[in-house]
């Protein structure tokens, strides 16, 4: 097989159907968009137009606030970690540090920093240095025979 002899399967690409062409192509005339009215012309956009009426989210209230400079967490499971460490990607014996949880894969990047929650069980002897983590995580940690460390989240830029 060479490059030239390279298609498509047959139905694999459809034809782009070629609207107002005559009378003989099916949708000739008015192309399919019936006759008069507003959607018969171009550039509508009907979205949020309730024909004089004030729109539905013109007439809600606005609710909330979001706060420009919050902080986002990276979250992390302690089952997870327990599972990473079992299939040998992160070392108990060492300090597991943000940049080690990243590098093994347990999250694509740290955003503000990593938390620990306490989803699944940790069974390892572990010791972590995260910027933060809930309370049950901590106790989980400790019951194992670890440590969880929390420092300072980096200010938000």
């Amino acid at each position: 097989m060479k490059l030239n002899e390279l298609r498509d399967n047959e139905g694999a690409a459809r034809k782009k159907k070629r609207v107002a062409r005559g009378p003989g192509s099916g949708k000739g005339k008015t192309a399919g968009r019936g006759i008069k009215g507003q959607k018969s012309r171009s550039g509508v956009a009907l979205g949020g137009y309730e024909g004089g009426q004030m729109p539905l989210y013109r007439r809600l209230p606005k609710r909330g606030f979001s706060k420009p400079n919050r902080l986002e967490y990276a979250v992390i499971n302690l089952g997870l970690i327990e599972k990473f460490i079992g299939l040998g990607k992160l070392d108990a014996k060492g300090e597991i540090t943000e940049d080690a949880l990243v590098a093994a894969g347990l999250t694509s990047n740290k955003r503000d920093g990593i938390r620990i929650l306490n989803k699944g069980e940790i069974k390892s002897k572990v010791n972590l240095v995260v910027t933060g983590a809930s309370a049950a995580a901590v106790e989980a940690v400790k019951a194992a025979g670890g440590t969880l460390t929390v420092k300072a989240a980096a200010a938000a830029e």
